[in-house]
């Protein structure tokens, strides 16, 4: 079981790896976490460096969120060569 996150007041569904990597992301919003520190929040020592398991998770994520709300802005940014990083609110 996972979580679930909401925009436009819908309801989005997460695995508990996707709901926690976004939310590594939203407690560093507007900073830059590299793939081995999300390696480290969310899989902790279990984690294979070699995998491709965060990018894996993030495209899951922007496809179920790009699904239920396709007008949202987008949620995670992709910092080319340095990580992900979740934009700081605006407005």
């Amino acid at each position: 079981a996972g979580g679930d996150v909401t925009c436009d007041g819908q309801s989005v569904p997460l695995t508990r790896r996707e709901f926690a990597l976004l939310e590594a992301l939203a407690r560093n919003r507007g900073q830059i976490l590299s793939r081995d520190q999300l390696l480290e929040k969310v899989w902790g020592h279990d984690a294979d460096p070699q995998g491709n398991v965060v990018e894996l998770n993030i495209h899951h994520i922007r496809r179920k969120i790009a699904e239920t709300c396709p007008n949202a802005p987008p949620v995670i940014s992709t910092v080319r060569g340095a990580g992900y990083l979740m934009p700081k609110a605006t407005g």
